[in-house]
């Protein structure tokens, strides 16, 4: 019995999108090259994966000369909201307030961190300082 396919991209999927975010338009070969400092991928198995992501239409491959180049289909933004509001809904039964609780209380937050979240809340409709 087959798992049924995931709603978030891979580890290694997720990987090449930020490659792919990052400079849109890119060669296979220019992505293996980004990721061979974390992982020695034959160039091949970069390029069956990304075939992949085109069928799962998180890429769209478009010819250019003797080969093809690859441009993101999902924007960051997207993932990453999708992603976040999964993990919500899996590990804190969909309570952002709960998420973010635990969040603060796990992570130590730089002043300029502390900043960007206090402007936030104050922005959502917080009056807290």
């Amino acid at each position: 019995m087959t798992r049924p396919a995931s709603k978030h991209p891979t580890e290694l999927e997720l990987e090449i999108l930020k490659v792919v975010w990052e400079t849109p338009g890119v060669p296979v070969r220019h992505v293996r090259e980004a990721l061979a400092e974390g992982r020695d991928l034959a160039y091949t198995s970069v390029m069956t994966v990304m075939n992949i992501m085109v069928d799962k239409g998180y890429l769209k491959r478009v010819k250019q000369g003797n080969g093809f180049v690859y441009q993101p289909v999902i924007t960051r933004e997207f993932t990453l909201r999708r992603m976040m509001r999964d993990t919500v809904n899996r590990l804190f039964d969909g309570s952002v307030s709960s998420a973010v609780v635990h969040l603060l209380d796990s992570n130590e937050l730089n002043d300029n961190e502390l900043k960007e979240v206090k402007k936030l809340v104050r922005r959502k409709g917080g009056k807290q300082s």
